[in-house]
């Protein structure tokens, strides 16, 4: 029940990839017929991608992860708008003129860390300054407030589509609307950007229809493998033309790289694709786009079924917020719960879920997002998120909210006792 962390390859997404492990294991660089193989399989899946998000094939930039993809707009971003500034690089008619202030980065206080950390890093290193844009009691970003932080020097808004933690929808076709409207007429930023990691499997991500300039998918969210993302760019994001532009690209804005090298993705990603992995990320591109309405409803309804019998089963249990996407929930157990040792006796039940994103589970630090819905410290320290896909039928899930129930009523908290470490044996 931790689905949001990490999807099992579909075994069609498999059986394409498994060819280009050994039969076919060309680099896709090399000029000779096995080079070709591979170059034909990336531009297959960069296809692929391209027609899910409606965007053409030179817009699709494959990288190792959502976490890279979402580093490449962001720093990618805020370098380019500098470098293009400074009258270093080659020019075009709407390069934005030289700029002596900080460029700005408008982010929300529920992005995943990928996005989170990475501003504040920049911020950390004089490249950029954050401002940060506070949520609703659901999650939802103030519009007002983000509207109100963009200005001249505003180099990029970035804004999740689907929250990781508590499927929280956010409204990007309006951020995307705010945006549009504050573009400058001289240098046409800011540019919008939103990490559709959670987002793709369930909602269309098309990005002419909501507005976006980049999106950022992830192959291990939507049935492909680990180690395939991509970063997708709007017609008017394109590399730098001193950092051997290619002319196939037709866009305005810049991009800087920022691993440097060989060629590859149009100059924006340097070093060999994984090939296997962006196979499968095609595949299972495809593959969500053509299923996304039955894979909306079914998980939806194992959500709903796995919540109401948790409830029923454990009084005092709640949802820290209700989220719009069909795949989450972000449950509060009973006071004098700790989720940590929770989490434990499920593990040993063979029920797997988490305190919140996985990419910082190990590091047991309390959720930044609980807390910027207005969740309490001692509640947060109770809170487990629950994430649903295709391997878990209502069955399952109701199965699975009677044994959570079970071991939760059997705690001794009933008598005043904190179940803690020295509990871990119960």
């Amino acid at each position: 029940m931790d689905y949001a962390a990490a999807t099992p390859v579909d075994p069609r997404v498999f059986g394409a990839m498994r060819p280009y492990f050994d039969m076919k294991f060309g680099n896709p660089g090399s000029l000779h017929a096995r080079g070709a193989e591979a170059l034909a399989a990336l531009d297959s899946a960069r296809e692929t991608v391209a027609h899910a998000i409606g965007e053409d094939f030179r817009n699709v930039v494959f990288t190792a992860s959502a976490t890279e993809a979402n580093n490449l707009a962001l720093r990618g971003v805020v370098r380019g708008y500098k470098d293009l500034g400074s009258g270093s690089r080659k020019k075009n008619s709407l390069t934005p003129n030289p700029h002596t202030l900080t460029p700005r980065i408008v982010v929300s206080a529920v992005e995943h860390d990928s996005v989170l950390e990475t501003a504040r890093d920049m911020e950390h290193a004089g490249e950029a300054e954050v401002v940060i844009i506070p949520v609703d009691k659901k999650g939802a970003v103030d519009l007002k407030k983000l509207e109100a932080a963009l200005d001249e020097r505003t180099a990029l808004v970035s804004v999740m589509y689907v929250n990781n933690e508590l499927g929280t929808v956010q409204p990007i076709a309006e951020i995307a609307e705010i945006v549009r409207r504050h573009k400058s007429p001289v240098n046409g930023y800011p540019l919008f950007h939103t990490d559709a990691a959670q987002a793709f499997l369930y909602y269309p991500c098309n990005l002419k229809e909501l507005g976006v300039d980049l999106m950022t998918l992830s192959s291990q969210k939507i049935y492909g493998p680990k180690g395939a993302g991509a970063l997708i760019l709007g017609n008017r994001v394109q590399g730098l033309g001193s950092r051997k532009e290619s002319s196939l690209i037709p866009s305005h804005y810049a991009l800087a790289p920022i691993l440097t090298g060989g060629g590859q993705e149009f100059n924006l990603r340097a070093g060999t694709e994984n090939v296997p992995a962006i196979v499968g990320l095609g595949i299972a591109a495809g593959l969500a786009e053509k299923e996304r309405s039955k894979n909306f409803t079914r998980t939806e309804k194992v959500r709903d079924v796995f919540v109401s019998e948790l409830k029923r089963m454990i009084p005092g249990a709640e949802e820290n917020a209700r989220g719009d996407a069909p795949h989450i929930a972000n449950i509060a157990f009973p006071e004098g719960i700790s989720a940590e040792d929770l989490l434990v006796l499920f593990d040993r039940a063979d029920i797997a879920a988490s305190p919140g994103a996985a990419c910082s589970a190990r590091a047991l630090t309390l959720s930044h997002v609980l807390r910027a819905i207005g969740i309490s410290d001692e509640r947060i320290t109770r809170s487990i998120r629950f994430s649903f896909g295709r391997g878990i039928t209502e069955k399952d899930a109701r199965d699975a909210a009677r044994v959570i129930g079970k071991i939760v009523t059997s705690l001794p908290v009933a008598s005043g006792v904190t179940f803690s470490r020295k509990n871990r044996n119960i």
